[in-house]
Protein backbone atom coordinates (compact mmCIF):
# COMPACT_ATOMS: atom_id res chain seq x y z
CA UNK A 1 0.00 0.00 0.00
CA UNK A 2 1.23 3.21 -0.86
CA UNK A 3 1.29 6.11 1.37
CA UNK A 4 -1.23 7.80 -0.80
CA UNK A 5 -3.52 5.12 -0.60
CA UNK A 6 -3.30 4.90 3.08
CA UNK A 7 -3.68 8.41 3.64
CA UNK A 8 -6.96 7.86 1.66
CA UNK A 9 -8.00 4.74 3.83
CA UNK A 10 -7.26 6.94 7.10
CA UNK A 11 -8.72 9.66 5.89
CA UNK A 12 -12.32 7.69 4.99
CA UNK A 13 -12.15 6.10 8.31
CA UNK A 14 -12.17 9.02 10.14
CA UNK A 15 -14.93 10.72 8.37
CA UNK A 16 -17.15 7.73 8.62
CA UNK A 17 -16.72 7.43 12.54
CA UNK A 18 -17.14 11.69 12.92
CA UNK A 19 -20.48 12.54 14.83
CA UNK A 20 -21.34 16.65 15.53
CA UNK A 21 -23.96 18.09 17.28
CA UNK A 22 -25.21 20.81 19.31
CA UNK A 23 -26.66 24.36 19.11
CA UNK A 24 -30.20 26.01 20.58
CA UNK A 25 -28.11 26.70 23.89
CA UNK A 26 -25.94 23.40 24.02
CA UNK A 27 -22.39 23.16 23.40
CA UNK A 28 -21.22 22.54 19.88
CA UNK A 29 -19.64 19.47 19.60
CA UNK A 30 -17.58 17.50 16.24
CA UNK A 31 -15.32 14.25 17.24
CA UNK A 32 -14.62 10.99 15.94
CA UNK A 33 -15.68 7.82 17.59
CA UNK A 34 -12.52 5.37 18.16
CA UNK A 35 -14.98 2.30 17.61
CA UNK A 36 -18.64 3.07 16.34
CA UNK A 37 -19.40 -0.54 18.22
CA UNK A 38 -17.12 -0.05 20.95
CA UNK A 39 -15.99 3.11 21.40
CA UNK A 40 -18.75 5.70 20.47
CA UNK A 41 -17.30 8.39 23.31
CA UNK A 42 -15.60 11.40 22.97
CA UNK A 43 -12.10 9.63 24.38
CA UNK A 44 -9.57 12.39 25.34
CA UNK A 45 -6.52 11.10 24.27
CA UNK A 46 -7.83 9.18 21.26
CA UNK A 47 -9.13 12.61 20.27
CA UNK A 48 -5.23 14.22 20.80
CA UNK A 49 -3.91 10.98 18.97
CA UNK A 50 -7.05 12.04 15.91
CA UNK A 51 -5.79 15.71 16.17
CA UNK A 52 -2.40 14.77 15.01
CA UNK A 53 -3.74 12.67 12.20
CA UNK A 54 -6.09 15.54 10.84
CA UNK A 55 -2.57 17.80 10.72
CA UNK A 56 -1.00 15.17 8.83
CA UNK A 57 -3.57 15.00 6.51
CA UNK A 58 -3.36 18.61 6.22
CA UNK A 59 -6.97 18.77 7.63
CA UNK A 60 -6.24 22.01 10.46
CA UNK A 61 -9.33 23.15 10.37
CA UNK A 62 -11.29 19.65 11.52
CA UNK A 63 -8.41 19.23 14.19
CA UNK A 64 -9.37 22.63 16.03
CA UNK A 65 -13.01 21.71 15.81
CA UNK A 66 -12.04 18.06 17.49
CA UNK A 67 -9.69 20.04 20.62
CA UNK A 68 -12.91 22.43 21.38
CA UNK A 69 -15.33 19.84 21.46
CA UNK A 70 -12.97 18.15 24.20
CA UNK A 71 -12.93 20.95 26.26
CA UNK A 72 -16.66 22.37 25.83
CA UNK A 73 -17.59 20.86 28.90
CA UNK A 74 -14.57 21.73 30.80
CA UNK A 75 -15.62 22.07 34.73
CA UNK A 76 -15.66 25.55 36.79
CA UNK A 77 -12.80 23.71 38.51
CA UNK A 78 -10.97 23.48 35.46
CA UNK A 79 -11.30 19.42 35.07
CA UNK A 80 -11.91 17.38 31.59
CA UNK A 81 -13.08 13.94 32.19
CA UNK A 82 -11.52 10.82 29.68
CA UNK A 83 -14.62 10.70 28.23
CA UNK A 84 -17.63 13.41 27.37
CA UNK A 85 -21.07 11.47 26.72
CA UNK A 86 -22.79 14.05 24.48
CA UNK A 87 -26.50 12.48 22.79
CA UNK A 88 -25.32 8.75 23.56
CA UNK A 89 -26.01 8.92 27.83
CA UNK A 90 -25.96 5.23 28.48
CA UNK A 91 -22.57 3.86 28.67
CA UNK A 92 -21.13 0.92 26.32
CA UNK A 93 -20.82 -1.19 29.19
CA UNK A 94 -23.02 -0.86 32.93
CA UNK A 95 -19.23 -0.86 34.66
CA UNK A 96 -18.68 2.81 32.71
CA UNK A 97 -21.28 3.93 35.20
CA UNK A 98 -18.70 3.80 38.05
CA UNK A 99 -16.66 6.51 36.54
CA UNK A 100 -18.90 9.04 36.38
CA UNK A 101 -19.54 11.25 39.89
CA UNK A 102 -23.03 9.38 40.95
CA UNK A 103 -25.63 12.42 39.97
CA UNK A 104 -28.63 11.68 38.80
CA UNK A 105 -28.99 14.49 36.28
CA UNK A 106 -25.89 12.15 34.09
CA UNK A 107 -29.14 10.22 32.57
CA UNK A 108 -30.48 12.80 30.84
CA UNK A 109 -27.68 15.57 29.71
CA UNK A 110 -24.39 15.32 28.23
CA UNK A 111 -21.98 15.05 30.73
CA UNK A 112 -18.24 13.78 31.19
CA UNK A 113 -16.50 10.45 33.06
CA UNK A 114 -14.72 11.36 36.57
CA UNK A 115 -11.63 10.30 35.64
CA UNK A 116 -8.92 11.71 33.59
CA UNK A 117 -6.17 10.00 31.04
CA UNK A 118 -3.03 10.82 29.81
CA UNK A 119 -2.67 14.70 29.36
CA UNK A 120 -1.42 14.74 25.78
CA UNK A 121 -3.63 17.55 24.87
CA UNK A 122 -1.00 20.04 24.99
CA UNK A 123 0.88 18.44 22.37
CA UNK A 124 -1.90 17.78 20.18
CA UNK A 125 -2.37 22.20 20.56
CA UNK A 126 0.96 22.87 19.53
CA UNK A 127 0.99 20.54 16.72
CA UNK A 128 -2.18 22.56 15.28
CA UNK A 129 -0.20 25.55 15.74
CA UNK A 130 2.74 23.96 14.18
CA UNK A 131 0.75 23.13 11.30
CA UNK A 132 -1.95 25.91 10.85
CA UNK A 133 0.34 29.08 12.42
CA UNK A 134 -2.87 29.97 14.01
CA UNK A 135 -2.45 32.38 17.05
CA UNK A 136 -5.71 33.17 17.50
CA UNK A 137 -6.40 29.44 18.33
CA UNK A 138 -3.59 28.92 20.48
CA UNK A 139 -4.86 32.59 22.05
CA UNK A 140 -8.36 30.78 22.35
CA UNK A 141 -7.40 27.40 23.89
CA UNK A 142 -4.08 28.52 26.21
CA UNK A 143 -6.54 29.79 28.93
CA UNK A 144 -7.95 26.55 29.11
CA UNK A 145 -4.76 24.58 28.37
CA UNK A 146 -3.44 26.22 31.68
CA UNK A 147 -6.53 25.39 33.44
CA UNK A 148 -6.76 21.75 32.92
CA UNK A 149 -2.50 21.30 33.92
CA UNK A 150 -3.13 23.85 37.08
CA UNK A 151 -6.18 20.45 37.57
CA UNK A 152 -3.67 18.19 37.60
CA UNK A 153 -0.89 19.62 39.64
CA UNK A 154 -3.54 20.57 42.80
CA UNK A 155 -5.65 17.74 42.15
CA UNK A 156 -3.15 14.68 41.37
CA UNK A 157 0.19 15.32 43.00
CA UNK A 158 -0.77 13.68 46.63
CA UNK A 159 2.90 13.70 48.00
CA UNK A 160 3.67 17.11 46.57
CA UNK A 161 6.64 14.81 44.34
CA UNK A 162 5.25 16.87 41.36
CA UNK A 163 4.29 13.11 39.78
CA UNK A 164 0.72 12.10 38.99
CA UNK A 165 -0.99 9.24 40.70
CA UNK A 166 -4.02 7.53 39.02
CA UNK A 167 -6.91 5.80 40.58
CA UNK A 168 -8.33 3.75 38.44
CA UNK A 169 -6.33 1.52 35.99
CA UNK A 170 -9.10 2.83 33.12
CA UNK A 171 -7.06 6.13 33.28
CA UNK A 172 -3.55 4.76 31.82
CA UNK A 173 -5.38 5.11 28.54
CA UNK A 174 -3.53 1.27 28.77
CA UNK A 175 -6.26 -0.51 31.20
CA UNK A 176 -5.28 -3.98 31.18
CA UNK A 177 -1.65 -3.41 31.63
CA UNK A 178 -0.15 -5.97 33.76
CA UNK A 179 1.31 -3.85 36.13
CA UNK A 180 -2.25 -2.66 37.73
CA UNK A 181 -2.45 -6.60 38.66
CA UNK A 182 -0.19 -6.09 41.47
CA UNK A 183 -2.38 -3.43 43.25
CA UNK A 184 -5.56 -4.77 42.47
CA UNK A 185 -4.69 -8.03 43.97
CA UNK A 186 -4.93 -10.08 40.61
CA UNK A 187 -2.44 -13.02 40.72
CA UNK A 188 0.40 -13.01 38.14
CA UNK A 189 -1.01 -15.01 34.92
CA UNK A 190 -3.43 -14.48 32.12
CA UNK A 191 -6.17 -12.24 32.40
CA UNK A 192 -9.96 -13.39 33.21
CA UNK A 193 -13.27 -12.23 34.28
CA UNK A 194 -11.55 -11.91 37.69
CA UNK A 195 -9.16 -9.34 36.86
CA UNK A 196 -12.50 -7.14 35.37
CA UNK A 197 -14.22 -7.49 38.38
CA UNK A 198 -11.20 -6.32 40.56
CA UNK A 199 -10.31 -3.36 38.34
CA UNK A 200 -14.04 -2.16 37.57
CA UNK A 201 -14.69 -2.76 41.45
CA UNK A 202 -12.16 -0.10 42.05
CA UNK A 203 -14.17 2.44 39.93
CA UNK A 204 -17.40 1.32 41.87
CA UNK A 205 -15.49 2.16 45.34
CA UNK A 206 -14.57 5.73 43.93
CA UNK A 207 -18.01 5.88 42.67
CA UNK A 208 -19.41 5.61 46.05
CA UNK A 209 -16.61 7.25 47.48
CA UNK A 210 -18.20 10.38 44.64
CA UNK A 211 -14.57 11.00 43.60
CA UNK A 212 -13.80 12.57 46.62
CA UNK A 213 -9.62 12.71 46.01
CA UNK A 214 -8.51 12.98 49.66
CA UNK A 215 -10.50 10.23 50.93
CA UNK A 216 -9.60 8.21 48.13
CA UNK A 217 -5.62 8.49 48.63
CA UNK A 218 -6.49 8.28 52.44
CA UNK A 219 -8.27 5.07 52.13
CA UNK A 220 -5.28 3.73 49.20
CA UNK A 221 -7.04 1.09 47.85
CA UNK A 222 -5.14 1.92 44.29
CA UNK A 223 -2.34 4.86 43.85
CA UNK A 224 -0.56 4.20 40.96
CA UNK A 225 2.10 6.88 39.29
CA UNK A 226 2.21 5.29 35.94
CA UNK A 227 5.86 5.66 34.28
CA UNK A 228 3.86 6.37 30.51
CA UNK A 229 1.36 8.86 32.39
CA UNK A 230 3.76 10.76 34.05
CA UNK A 231 6.40 10.98 31.00
CA UNK A 232 3.55 12.64 28.72
CA UNK A 233 2.50 14.78 31.61
CA UNK A 234 6.59 16.02 31.48
CA UNK A 235 6.20 16.53 27.71
CA UNK A 236 3.09 18.32 27.87
CA UNK A 237 4.09 20.57 30.35
CA UNK A 238 6.92 21.15 28.24
CA UNK A 239 4.84 21.80 25.32
CA UNK A 240 3.07 24.86 27.40
CA UNK A 241 5.84 26.41 28.28
CA UNK A 242 6.60 26.73 24.60
CA UNK A 243 3.57 27.58 23.73
CA UNK A 244 3.60 30.27 26.76
CA UNK A 245 6.39 31.57 24.67
CA UNK A 246 5.13 32.00 21.61
CA UNK A 247 2.18 33.94 23.24
CA UNK A 248 4.72 35.51 25.65
CA UNK A 249 3.20 34.52 28.76
CA UNK A 250 5.19 34.99 31.44
CA UNK A 251 4.23 31.31 32.96
CA UNK A 252 6.59 29.61 30.04
CA UNK A 253 9.11 29.49 32.91
CA UNK A 254 7.63 27.53 35.44
CA UNK A 255 6.11 25.28 32.95
CA UNK A 256 9.54 24.45 32.35
CA UNK A 257 10.71 24.37 35.72
CA UNK A 258 7.90 22.31 37.03
CA UNK A 259 8.34 19.66 33.87
CA UNK A 260 12.07 19.22 35.13
CA UNK A 261 11.35 18.44 38.54
CA UNK A 262 8.86 15.50 36.93
CA UNK A 263 11.88 13.98 35.13
CA UNK A 264 13.88 14.45 38.45
CA UNK A 265 10.96 12.47 40.35
CA UNK A 266 11.35 9.58 37.64
CA UNK A 267 14.62 9.06 38.01
CA UNK A 268 14.74 9.17 41.74
CA UNK A 269 11.54 7.17 42.34
CA UNK A 270 10.42 4.77 38.82
CA UNK A 271 14.17 4.41 37.49
CA UNK A 272 15.65 0.65 38.86
CA UNK A 273 19.27 0.57 38.21
CA UNK A 274 19.69 -2.85 39.09
CA UNK A 275 17.29 -3.83 36.70
CA UNK A 276 18.00 -0.82 33.91
CA UNK A 277 14.26 -0.26 33.75
CA UNK A 278 11.52 2.32 34.42
CA UNK A 279 8.79 1.07 37.00
CA UNK A 280 5.25 2.08 37.93
CA UNK A 281 5.01 2.69 41.21
CA UNK A 282 2.58 2.17 43.77
CA UNK A 283 0.70 2.76 47.26
CA UNK A 284 2.36 5.39 49.56
CA UNK A 285 5.36 4.17 49.87
CA UNK A 286 6.23 4.19 45.89
CA UNK A 287 6.82 0.70 45.62
CA UNK A 288 8.16 -0.30 41.91
CA UNK A 289 6.34 -3.00 39.77
CA UNK A 290 8.75 -4.96 38.37
CA UNK A 291 7.03 -6.40 35.26
CA UNK A 292 8.32 -5.30 31.55
CA UNK A 293 6.06 -3.40 29.72
CA UNK A 294 7.30 -1.11 26.82
CA UNK A 295 6.72 1.78 29.31
CA UNK A 296 9.80 0.63 30.94
CA UNK A 297 11.60 3.07 27.85
CA UNK A 298 9.20 6.03 27.60
CA UNK A 299 11.11 7.97 29.82
CA UNK A 300 14.58 7.47 27.54
CA UNK A 301 12.79 9.77 25.24
CA UNK A 302 12.76 12.92 27.87
CA UNK A 303 15.23 15.52 28.29
CA UNK A 304 16.89 15.49 31.49
CA UNK A 305 17.60 11.63 31.40
CA UNK A 306 21.34 10.79 31.00
CA UNK A 307 22.68 8.46 27.43
CA UNK A 308 23.93 6.67 30.26
CA UNK A 309 20.54 5.67 31.32
CA UNK A 310 19.16 5.66 27.68
CA UNK A 311 21.65 3.37 26.50
CA UNK A 312 21.40 1.12 29.51
CA UNK A 313 18.00 0.83 29.36
CA UNK A 314 17.58 0.50 25.32
CA UNK A 315 20.44 -1.74 25.28
CA UNK A 316 19.48 -4.41 27.57
CA UNK A 317 15.48 -5.24 26.99
CA UNK A 318 14.21 -3.25 23.39
CA UNK A 319 16.79 -5.68 21.46
CA UNK A 320 16.16 -8.79 24.49
CA UNK A 321 14.89 -12.10 22.27
CA UNK A 322 13.60 -12.88 25.62
CA UNK A 323 11.25 -9.73 25.89
CA UNK A 324 10.36 -7.24 23.04
CA UNK A 325 12.20 -8.83 20.02
CA UNK A 326 9.08 -10.33 18.15
CA UNK A 327 8.06 -10.80 14.27
CA UNK A 328 5.93 -8.37 14.70
CA UNK A 329 7.09 -5.84 17.39
CA UNK A 330 6.55 -3.89 19.86
CA UNK A 331 4.11 -6.37 22.21
CA UNK A 332 2.75 -4.67 24.61
CA UNK A 333 4.55 -7.23 27.24
CA UNK A 334 7.66 -8.75 27.44
CA UNK A 335 7.24 -12.34 26.28
CA UNK A 336 8.76 -13.63 29.37
CA UNK A 337 6.18 -12.42 31.93
CA UNK A 338 3.77 -15.00 33.64
CA UNK A 339 0.84 -12.78 32.19
CA UNK A 340 1.70 -12.60 28.19
CA UNK A 341 -0.91 -13.67 25.61
CA UNK A 342 -0.29 -12.73 21.84
CA UNK A 343 -3.68 -13.85 20.75
CA UNK A 344 -6.87 -12.15 20.49
CA UNK A 345 -8.56 -10.61 23.77
CA UNK A 346 -10.64 -8.42 25.25
CA UNK A 347 -7.70 -7.58 27.42
CA UNK A 348 -5.22 -5.88 25.27
CA UNK A 349 -1.76 -4.35 26.25
CA UNK A 350 -0.99 -8.07 27.56
CA UNK A 351 0.95 -9.25 24.44
CA UNK A 352 -0.43 -7.90 20.92
CA UNK A 353 1.72 -5.01 19.63
CA UNK A 354 -0.42 -1.61 19.91
CA UNK A 355 0.47 1.56 17.63
CA UNK A 356 1.16 4.02 20.38
CA UNK A 357 3.85 2.12 21.99
CA UNK A 358 5.21 1.84 18.24
CA UNK A 359 4.60 5.78 17.74
CA UNK A 360 6.12 6.73 20.66
CA UNK A 361 9.16 5.37 20.43
CA UNK A 362 10.12 4.73 17.17
CA UNK A 363 11.28 8.41 16.25
CA UNK A 364 13.81 8.23 19.34
CA UNK A 365 14.99 4.29 18.10
CA UNK A 366 15.97 6.12 14.58
CA UNK A 367 17.69 9.05 16.13
CA UNK A 368 20.13 6.94 18.52
CA UNK A 369 20.79 5.25 15.25
CA UNK A 370 18.78 1.96 15.12
CA UNK A 371 17.31 2.79 11.64
CA UNK A 372 15.98 -0.99 10.65
CA UNK A 373 14.50 -1.07 13.85
CA UNK A 374 12.57 2.23 13.71
CA UNK A 375 11.24 0.91 10.68
CA UNK A 376 10.40 -2.22 11.80
CA UNK A 377 8.16 -0.48 14.65
CA UNK A 378 6.35 1.63 11.49
CA UNK A 379 6.19 -1.43 9.50
CA UNK A 380 4.56 -3.70 12.14
CA UNK A 381 1.81 -1.64 12.18
CA UNK A 382 1.64 -0.62 8.67
CA UNK A 383 1.13 -4.42 7.91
Amino acid sequence: MTNKELFEKVNKLLNDNMEKGGGKNKPFFHFTRPSPGTYPYNFFWDTCFHVFIFCSLGEDEMAKKHIRSLFALQNKDEFVGHMIYWNRLKPGRWTDIFQSLPRLRNLFRSHTSAIIQPPLVAQAVERIYESSGDKKFLKEMLPKLKKYYSWLAGNRDFQNDKLLTIISSFESGMDWKPTFDVPAGFKPGRANWQLFLRLTGIDFRNYINNYNYKRIYKKGYFLVKDVAFNTIYAQNLRAMSRLCQIMNDPDAKAYAELSNKVVDSIMELMYNKEDDAFYDCYGKDNEQIKILTPTIFYPVILDGISEEVRKAVTKRHFFNNKEFQMPYPLPSLAKKEAAFNPNQSIYIWRGPTWIVHNWFLHKFIMIRGYGDESKKLVESIKN
